[in-house]
């Protein structure tokens, strides 16, 4: 009787397709007696059995062939003498296997233990400090003092409609190449500059002030991608008019066209790279739309639950991490991360999953990367690279690859990225506070060194978990949590000294 490779268990056995014989009546084999079904239903016939057998005789014999087929088995799998041992093989958790194999039952283990300690905490923390939730913690009608903000916010249209008469100017020929360059470098610095100047004369709110900055850091992002978009388009267009021959690899799928229709929809499209049409879906999923709303809602008020009962609290009863008790400051960035790592996550989900998949869905825009698996991320340069789709694509077309074409070293090409997105975060976090520490701006730039570290050990190890286990400590237990200490103790040492 052949036996099964792997007879790990007699119900595997039972019905394992590898069964070649069976024991006759007598206990004894037929070798021309065969299985041609792994259910042991359609059994051959023995070669000295009388073929005159009507068909219905045989549907009558096939269970007692099934029942004896069983007992064979039964009675032969996994006997003393049969190998249990067959195979080389690893652990389930070994380093070789540990990707090759399904989690889910940990992950579930995780959920629940999530569940449990947060509901625990949750209980604590309402026991000893109360319902924290105030009412006007996202925005407050009845403040005067964040009115001028967004009366900022509204005016902010008027730079890309310029932008847009510089462009049209330009198309016409009226004014020369020198001139559009110059103008485009007036309006994007007024639309940063302006709304700058109005934080910093407003004493609004802090939540007010970082919404402006970010609709700013947008727009001055849109018109950038605007202006150097329409400019490559004139030159590409002059060379076809000379005759020039363009490369196979230039593919211009639309013609150099200044239309206000292509702009106006560009503003509002979730994207920051400007070309005159996008890839559209042919309808709006009205039912889907609807989830993606209500999810939105929760998981902002999720957020706002977090900020007010968590993390208001620990840094309230914090001291500065610079100036206090080492051991005491590691404490405090230790309760704050995983807070904080909520928050972020939430952030993260509603911002670029929720918010930028209503939108798309509304101007039924096609291409929704925009993000990819950063959580996966085995260095530093690959989470930045992933996390944020429509600052990445931004960045390699208006600014890394110029740099490269001007002869500009990769190395260093990879600092200017770094610099520019250390003065946005900078701009978007200490204009709103009024402080000028440059915490953010020192945070991302420590990113440089550690995306040359990351990488070292990447090569080194060859082993991605090296890299994602730094990727995570760095950004959910030292990075982020430091700045919120950091700004919020600044902030409130700039209140102390106002009163």
């Amino acid at each position: 009787m052949a036996i099964s490779d792997e007879p790990e268990t007699v119900a595997t056995a039972l019905n394992h397709s590898s069964l070649r014989r069976r024991p006759t009546a007598a206990g004894l084999f037929n070798s021309s007696e065969t299985t041609t079904d792994s259910s042991g239903d359609d059994l051959a016939k023995d070669s000295g059995s009388d073929d005159s057998i009507s068909s219905d005789a045989a549907a009558n014999s096939q269970p007692q062939q099934k029942q004896d087929t069983d007992f064979s088995v039964l009675k032969f799998a996994y006997r003393p003498s049969v190998p249990a041992h067959r195979k080389v093989k690893e652990s389930p958790l070994s380093s070789d296997t540990i990707f090759r194999q399904s989690h889910a039952g940990l992950f579930n283990l995780c959920i629940v233990v999530l569940v449990a300690v947060n509901s625990r905490l949750i209980i604590e923390n309402l026991m000893k400090y109360g319902w924290l939730i105030k009412s006007g913690f996202w925005f407050s009608s009845k403040s005067l003092r964040d009115w001028p903000l967004f009366m900022c916010c509204l005016s902010l249209v008027v730079f890309p409609f310029a932008a847009f008469i510089v462009e049209k100017l330009a198309q016409q020929k009226c004014i020369p190449e020198p001139v559009v360059v110059v103008l485009h470098i007036i309006i994007t610095s007024a639309s940063l500059f302006y709304p700058v100047l109005v934080i910093l004369r407003c004493d609004s709110a802090f939540l007010s002030g970082v919404t402006l900055m970010l609709f700013a850091c947008v727009v001055w992002l849109k018109l950038v991608s605007y202006a150097h978009t329409n400019y490559d388009m004139r030159a590409l267009t002059k060379s076809v008019e000379k005759g020039e021959a363009l490369p196979d690899t230039l593919n211009m799928d639309y013609p150099y066209n200044v239309s206000f229709k292509s702009l106006a929809y560009f503003l509002v499209a979730p994207t920051l790279c400007y070309q005159p049409s996008y890839p559209r879906t042919p309808y709006i999923r009205k039912g889907w739309l609807f989830r993606q709303l209500v999810k939105l809602i929760i998981f902002t008020g999720v957020m706002g639950f977090i900020i007010e009962q968590y993390i208001n609290p620990i840094v309230q009863n914090s001291q500065h991490p610079l100036k206090g008790n080492l051991l005491y400051a590691i404490e405090r960035v230790l309760k704050l991360s995983v807070p904080n790592l909520y928050v972020w996550l939430c952030m993260f989900y509603c911002f670029f999953h929720l918010w930028l998949n209503i939108l798309a869905e509304l101007l039924r825009f096609g291409d929704r990367e925009f993000y990819q698996d950063w959580w996966n991320a085995k260095t530093v340069e690959d989470y930045w690279r992933m996390w944020n789709m429509p600052v990445h694509k931004w960045m390699i077309r208006h600014l890394y690859f110029p740099c490269l074409r001007h002869g500009i070293p990769k190395a260093v090409a990879l600092l200017i990225a770094f610099l520019v997105s250390a003065l946005f975060h900078e701009l978007c976090i200490a204009v709103p506070c009024h402080i000028f520490k440059l915490w953010a701006f020192g945070g991302i730039m420590f990113q440089v060194p550690l995306v040359f570290i990351t990488n070292y050990l990447q090569n080194k190890f060859r082993n991605s978990m090296v890299g994602n286990m730094i990727f995570w400590f760095i950004f959910s237990i030292l990075g982020q949590p430091m700045c919120v200490l950091l700004y919020y103790h600044d902030l409130m040492n700039r209140k102390g000294k106002l009163d």
